[in-house]
């Protein structure tokens, strides 16, 4: 595997970064990182839980945000356009009235990842429900629900990195 397709959930950050990553899976260590720093995984294990997590944070950081309807976790975001999560809203006429539905689909690989990459992923996907853009309000609101958020998302990428490796490897 080349290079670039290594690292390409990490394409966006600057070559210096980069090419510490680099160093890191020449030398092995990019696992070990990953279980020092995140050692646990979550307990979230069904939609239902899912959902009460979800619902739990946005009750505590968004309370006027629209609704919720349902969250899941969904087996195909892996292999779509590498989402980890999505977030939709669905439009039905229902009785001459538009309802919309808001939804949130968890990739289902993070069943069993750290609880802070649950939670990074969450607080994007309702960090959408105030801002549909990825714009510095977006990010800021991300860093109130989760502090330390870019770091959390930096580390997603690279246990991503790492989770190709290791099935390549497989």
């Amino acid at each position: 595997m080349c290079a670039l397709s290594q690292l390409k959930y990490l394409s966006g950050y600057p070559p210096e970064l980069q090419e510490k990553v680099r160093k890191l899976i020449a030398g092995e260590r990019l696992g070990a990182y990953l279980a020092e720093r995140y050692p646990h995984g979550h307990d979230v294990q069904t939609d239902r839980a899912l959902y009460e997590y979800c619902a739990n944070l946005k009750r505590e950081y968004l309370r006027s945000a629209e609704q919720i309807d349902k969250v899941t976790y969904d087996s195909k975001l892996d292999v779509m356009r590498h989402a980890l999560g999505l977030h939709t809203s669905i439009s039905r006429v229902q009785g001459g009235k538009l309802k919309a539905k808001k939804e949130i689909r968890v990739a289902s690989l993070f069943k069993g990842a750290a609880p802070e990459f649950l939670k990074m992923i969450v607080v994007h996907e309702l960090a959408h429900l105030k801002e549909s853009d990825h714009n510095k309000a977006f990010y800021r609101l991300c860093e109130f629900m989760q502090p330390g958020y870019h770091q959390i998302e930096f580390d997603l990428r690279l246990y991503l990195t790492y989770r190709d490796l290791t099935k390549r490897d497989t």
